[in-house]
């Protein structure tokens, strides 16, 4: 063995066991270097198959995987309103090869409940803002109002005896609600069904008069003339009905409620690997075929940046907490 050979094997050897006392096989060194991502990823959705938060996520994994070359698997894990997901999203590895879209029910949640088991906002980092929901105030015909501002007088001269609908206490759809009597200064009476399908049942049957409905509910039965559309909740006209007029925009000022979902990671995830995600999750949203179809399922892209998303959460769970607050929320 000549004088060179023998110098090569000796700094080779030298890494190697650098490499073991740092905890690292030369393997993981490598990997470590290597880009992102290497494998399949996991994104755990809060509720079943088919619904708006299912479906949105659908509309971004799917491009995503294309765009790296790797499948982006949806693991749907219903149950407890979100809280299933969440317990399990909060113990995945911090590896960049799981992550959680929550939504409006985990900004509602803290409120509600103690014994979460996890905590939104110091548990997860933010990726980012996916879609949102807009939520309609649609009435039965028989309901002699035209709009917003003839809803809030009838509503003031019939106290406790305008009634809405919503898929479940302390839902989007029901603190939409208690929003608006908040600030229209009404007391519209709550009528809490198991889900958004029974509910609508019941307005179209006219055994309510109201219902704050989430776009995709509401919009066969405003088409086919079985309810009426008074108002969007949306900051700005929905591209889903824009001849419906926001419910600020009719009268009551500061109103905005919608239902959202937006895509996180557990704590700890590297940060190269959060904003690589958020760079390739608005490339998708702003997408010119994206819009249109999630506009069809009831949605609408939502785009942002990591920092815009973890302050928007923080202005919804503020918002709703004192909804709940207000109105005396419980969950039994």
């Amino acid at each position: 063995m000549n004088k060179n050979t023998l110098n090569r094997r000796r700094v080779l050897g030298g890494m190697g066991l650098g490499l073991l006392a740092l905890g690292l096989p030369m393997s993981a060194a490598r990997a470590a270097d290597a880009p992102w991502p290497q494998r399949a990823i996991n994104f755990i959705v809060p509720f079943p198959a088919g619904g708006p938060v299912d479906t949105s996520a659908r509309f971004v994994t799917k491009p995503l995987g294309e765009k790296w070359g790797q499948s982006a698997v949806v693991d749907n894990r219903a149950g407890a309103g979100g809280i299933v997901a969440a317990r399990h999203a909060v113990k995945e590895k911090p590896d960049g090869y799981s992550f959680f879209f929550p939504a409006i029910h985990h900004a509602v949640l803290p409120s509600l409940r103690k014994d979460l088991g996890y905590d939104i906002q110091a548990d997860f980092e933010p990726v980012g803002s996916v879609a949102r929901f807009p939520i309609i105030l649609v009435a039965h015909p028989s309901l002699p109002v035209k709009d917003i501002k003839e809803l809030i007088s009838y509503a003031k001269e019939n106290p406790g005896k305008v009634s809405f609908s919503s898929s479940g206490t302390g839902g989007g759809t029901h603190l939409a609600g208690e929003l608006f009597n908040k600030l229209a200064g009404v007391k519209l009476l709550h009528i809490p069904y198991r889900g958004s399908a029974p509910a609508m049942q019941d307005l179209v049957g006219g055994q309510v008069q109201l219902m704050f409905a989430d776009a995709p509910s509401a919009l066969p039965f405003i088409k086919s003339g079985h309810v009426k559309a008074l108002g969007v909740g949306n900051p700005e006209r929905s591209v889903l009905a824009q001849d419906v007029p926001t419910i600020a925009e009719a009268g009551v000022k500061g109103y905005e409620a919608y239902s959202w979902t937006g895509l996180m990671a557990p704590k700890g995830t590297p940060q190269a690997i959060v904003k690589k995600l958020n760079h390739d999750l608005v490339a998708v949203l702003n997408d010119p075929a994206v819009g249109p179809a999630m506009a069809a399922a009831g949605a609408e892209p939502m785009p942002g940046t990591p920092e815009d998303f973890a302050r928007f959460l923080d202005n919804e769970i503020k918002k709703w907490a004192q909804v709940i607050q207000e109105a005396g929320i419980k969950i039994e």
